[in-house]
């Protein structure tokens, strides 16, 4: 048995640690830029913590998931206030922001140096500036994970620049940043979470580190999505969501993911839907097809037995098994209303590139068994 682990610097986690955060930058820097998303007045409470402490504060919002352009101009404002620590302040969208921007503060080059797939492919040799990482949504587990995902829109694509040196030094988890979320952005964050825990717990590269917090992370958000969805101001389903999505985050970084993300990334580089709503949306379908790929294989008894035992945590029934796993996601998706990706512009004549650029993602060379090509183009048909 042979496996690596790694994961922020520092984590901390509950209602109210957030005030932490000038604490924290001090002894690092005196030059914020803080990445927020669309609206930064939401967060103006823990911004005015930082200028209370006479530290230099710029701010940079992130609309929209990020693209390489919009990371280099965030750079740019980085390198022009001085910037010495970087705060990524919101989703995973901006919490990757913020990770690639630190990166590009110490590291020479473009960005496109560093991209897999489409750059160079470049490693960052050279320690990254400071980063630490908010999340206000409970879904990518991006304070944890050592890649950014950005967006490439003149080739259709969204690929990672990865490397452990871009894990956050610091991961602040303060479930009650989450409270004020919409209905349908906690379900599909919530979702994309839930996506993450089954599929490093059922993909070819997990191990006993990862399967502790899957099974933690997947008993307590199979039970706690639903509630904080009808129930926004529920504080323990918030708390379990942060959690689901936190172990999320330690899981993919240290296993892997699969077919789903396999199949999301080439998505979101086509379509403008966010990355939850599309893995929201493929789950069930991807369950499905792994599943009956596993049962005609010649050795699909672990995997199938994984499928079993994420059943069983996900619906709190200990007889559950693959079928009422599928039918579970499928519940799940129409309770919390997840629309057809046709909803966002996919077509059929999408799909042949789509499944080519899935073949080649490195999340799918994870999955569980080898998908063809007719079945993930069937999983896109059904997907609409």
């Amino acid at each position: 048995m042979r496996f690596e682990f790694a994961t922020a610097r520092r984590i901390l986690f509950g209602c109210g640690v957030a005030a932490q955060l000038p604490d924290i930058v001090e002894p690092l820097g005196r030059r914020v830029l803080v990445l927020t998303g669309r609206d930064p007045r939401r967060h103006l409470s823990i911004l005015d913590l930082l200028v209370a402490r006479h530290l230099s504060v710029e701010v940079f919002p992130n609309v929209g998931e990020p693209t390489v352009a919009i990371v280099a101009e965030a750079i740019e404002a980085a390198r022009n206030a001085r910037s010495d620590v970087v705060v990524g302040l919101g989703g995973g969208s901006v919490i990757d922001a913020a990770k690639a921007v630190a990166a590009l503060l110490t590291n020479p080059g473009a960005i496109e140096d560093y991209l897999e797939v489409v750059g160079a492919g470049k490693s960052i040799a050279v320690p990254c500036a400071p980063c630490i990482a908010i999340p206000t949504t409970a879904g990518t587990g991006s304070e944890v994970t050592l890649n950014s995902v950005l967006g490439v829109p003149d080739l259709k694509v969204k690929v990672s620049m990865r490397s452990p040196l871009m894990l956050p030094c610091v991961a602040l988890v303060d479930p009650q940043l989450t409270v004020g979320l919409l209905p349908e952005v906690t379900a599909s964050t919530g979702l994309d979470a839930l996506t993450q825990l089954l599929e490093a717990f059922v993909c070819t590269r997990a191990n006993p580190m990862t399967d502790a917090v899957c099974r933690e992370g997947l008993r307590r958000g199979g039970q706690a999505l639903l509630r904080a969805y009808h129930r926004p101001e529920d504080w323990a389903a918030r708390e379990d969501m942060s959690l689901a999505a936190l172990f999320s985050g330690i899981a993919l970084a240290n296993a892997g993911l699969g077919a789903v993300h396999g199949l999301a990334g080439p998505l979101g580089g086509t379509i403008a839907a966010p990355h939850g709503a599309i893995c929201s949306r493929l789950l069930g379908l991807v369950i499905e097809a792994n599943v009956s790929a596993l049962r005609t294989g010649v050795s699909s008894s672990s995997s199938l037995a994984r499928y079993d035992e994420a059943a069983a945590l996900l619906t709190s029934d200990p007889d559950a098994r693959c079928d009422q796993l599928i039918e579970w996601a499928r519940d799940l998706c129409e309770k919390v209303k997840i629309l057809g990706l046709s909803r966002y512009g996919l077509t059929e004549k999408d799909f042949p590139v789509l499944v080519e650029a899935a073949q080649r993602a490195s999340s799918m060379k994870a999955n569980p068994v080898a998908l063809t090509a007719e079945t993930l183009t069937a999983i896109l048909r059904q997907s609409l």
